[in-house]
C-alpha cells in the first residue's frame, strides 16, 4: 500500500485533465447534483411504498425501477447499475420482491441510511442487512446508498473493484458485504492522504478507481522498480495522446449544452412577454446567452406560496410564476425541464420529485422540453406504470418546433398559459 502511494500523485494528476476520464465527464458534470436530489427522492417513495404495501412483487414499472434506471443513466461509471436490480425468475433473485421480510428488510436499509448522518451508523445498517442474508442483494446496494451519503459510501461494481485491487494490492471480490467494507475502509484511507488532489465526495476517487478498473489507466508500479516506473510514465502519455480523440466528444457536448441553454433562453423571453416573473435553475443563471446570462431579468430568489421550495425545484431548468403583489405571494404558473439529450427517463424522474416532494407540483402546469424526434419516447416513458404518479398530474411535452416556429407570436398575441398549452401535448392514459 505504501510503496503504490507516491505514484499516484501523477497519476491522479493526468485523470484529472483526462476529457474523457470519469473526473472531467462525470464528477464535474453540471447535472451530477441534480440527478442527486431527485435519486434521493425516490429512494424516499420506494420505502414509503414497501412500507404501506404497495410496492407490488415485479421489478418492471416499480418505483424502484424508476430510481435504479436513473442511476444507471449515469456517464460511466454507473452504466449497468441496474442488473443487480434485474428480477432474475429462475434464480429468484434479488430475493426482495417475492419475499416481503425480505423487502422491508430492504426498506429498513434505506431509510436508516437516510436518516444517519454517521459513518458508524451507515456500517451498521450495512451489517444489519448483510445479517438478512438476502439472496442475490449484495453490495451493490452501495450504488443506491451512494446517493444518500456521498461522503460516506463509495460506489461499486466490477472496474471500481479490479481498480481498487490493482491500485492497493488487495484481493476484494464482488458480492460479499465484508469485501466491500474492507474496500470502503482502504478507499478512506487512500482518499485522505491524496484529498487535495481528489475530493471529500467519494465518487471521484470511486471515478479513478473505475478507470484504472476499466483499463483506461494503467496501475503505478511499486517506486522499487525504475524500468517498471518509467514504461508506466509512457504509458501516461499515450493515454494523454489516445484522450485527445474524446476532446471531440467535448465539443460535441458543448454544442448539446448552447442548445439546452438556448431553450431555456427562449422559455425565459417567452415567459417574460406573457407578464410571468421567471426564475432559472440556480446552477444555470449565470450562463452566457444572448450577450448577457441567461439569470438576466429573473428573480434571484426564489418563494413559493411565502416559502423557500426545496434545492431540488430550485434546479428546475424554468419556472414561470405569476407576478407578486403586495397582498399575494408568488404561485408557480408552470415548471419547465428540458431533455435535448439526456434520458427522458432522468428528466421525468426530477417531475416526479416535483410532484411528491413539494408545494410547486400543485396547481401547476408541467411541461417536459425535447425535440421533435423524441415525442414518441416521451409519450412511451410517460405511459409506463412507474410514471403513474406524474402522468396523472397531465404533465405536457412541448417540441422544439414549436417554440423555434411561433414564440415571437405567442409573445405578441398570447396571454397567459394559453399559447403554450396549445403548442404542447398531454399523454394521458
Amino acid at each position: 500500500m505504501t510503496l503504490a502511494v507516491d505514484p499516484l500523485i501523477p497519476l491522479i494528476q493526468r485523470w484529472k485533465l483526462d476529457p474523457g476520464g470519469t473526473y472531467r465527464n462525470w464528477f464535474l458534470w453540471d447535472d451530477r447534483l441534480k440527478n442527486f436530489r431527485s435519486i434521493r427522492r425516490g429512494l424516499t417513495a420506494v420505502v414509503r411504498e414497501i412500507d404501506a404495501g404497495t410496492f407490488g412483487n415485479v421489478y418492471r414499472g416499480s418505483s424502484l425501477e424508476v430510481v435504479v434506471g436513473s442511476i444507471a443513466e449515469q456517464r460511466q461509471i454507473f452504466k449497468g447499475a441496474d442488473h443487480a436490480f434485474l428480477w432474475k425468475p429462475k434464480l429468484r433473485i434479488p430475493d426482495i420482491y417475492e419475499n416481503a421480510d425480505n423487502q422491508r428488510a430492504f426498506a429498513r436499509l434505506l431509510s436508516a441510511c437516510e436518516c444517519c448522518d454517521t459513518a458508524d451508523a451507515v456500517i451498521e445498517a450495512i451489517r444489519r442487512i448483510d445479517a438478512v442474508g438476502i439472496k442475490g442483494l449484495g453490495p451493490a446496494v452501495a450504488n443506491l446508498l451512494y446517493f444518500i451519503h456521498p461522503t460516506l459510501v463509495v460506489p461499486f461494481n466490477t472496474a471500481i473493484v479490479k481498480g481498487y485491487n490493482a491500485l492497493t494490492g488487495s484481493t476484494v471480490k464482488l458480492g460479499r458485504w465484508d469485501h466491500y467494507l474492507a474496500l470502503r475502509a482502504g478507499t478512506l484511507r487512500l482518499n485522505e492522504f491524496h484529498r487535495g488532489l481528489l475530493s471529500n465526495d467519494l465518487g471521484a476517487i470511486a471515478g479513478l478507481m473505475f478507470d484504472v478498473g476499466s483499463g483506461r489507466y494503467p496501475a503505478p508500479p511499486g517506486a522499487d522498480d525504475a524500468a517498471a516506473q518509467a514504461a508506466w510514465a509512457e504509458d501516461l502519455a499515450r493515454v494523454r495522446e489516445e484522450s485527445a480523440a474524446s476532446e471531440k466528444l467535448r465539443i460535441l457536448q458543448q454544442e448539446i449544452d448552447t442548445t439546452h441553454h438556448e431553450m431555456q433562453g427562449w422559455l425565459r423571453d417567452l415567459g417574460l412577454a406573457l407578464g410571468f416573473d421567471i426564475w432559472i435553475a440556480s446552477n444555470d443563471r449565470s450562463r452566457a446567452y444572448a450577450g448577457g446570462k441567461l439569470g438576466d431579468g429573473c428573480l434571484t430568489t426564489l418563494m413559493v406560496d411565502g416559502l423557500p421550495p426545496a434545492e431540488s425545484v430550485r434546479l428546475i431548468d424554468v419556472i414561470w410564476l405569476e407576478r407578486a403583489s403586495p397582498e399575494h405571494a408568488s404561485r408557480v404558473a408552470a415548471a419547465f425541464e428540458v431533455e435535448h439529450s439526456t434520458s427522458i427517463h432522468s428528466g421525468i424522474v426530477r417531475m416526479l420529485d416535483l410532484a411528491l416532494g413539494s408545494p410547486l407540483g400543485l396547481g401547476s402546469t408541467l411541461f417536459l422540453v425535447a425535440p421533435d424526434e423524441r415525442r414518441t419516447e416521451v409519450a412511451q416513458q410517460l405511459n409506463r406504470p412507474a410514471f403513474m404518479r406524474v402522468a396523472e398530474l397531465g404533465i405536457r411535452y412541448l417540441p422544439y418546433s414549436e417554440l423555434r416556429d411561433h414564440r415571437h407570436a405567442m409573445a405578441r398575441f398570447g396571454s397567459g398559459l394559453k399559447p403554450v398549452l396549445e403548442a404542447s401535448d398531454v399523454f394521458g392514459r
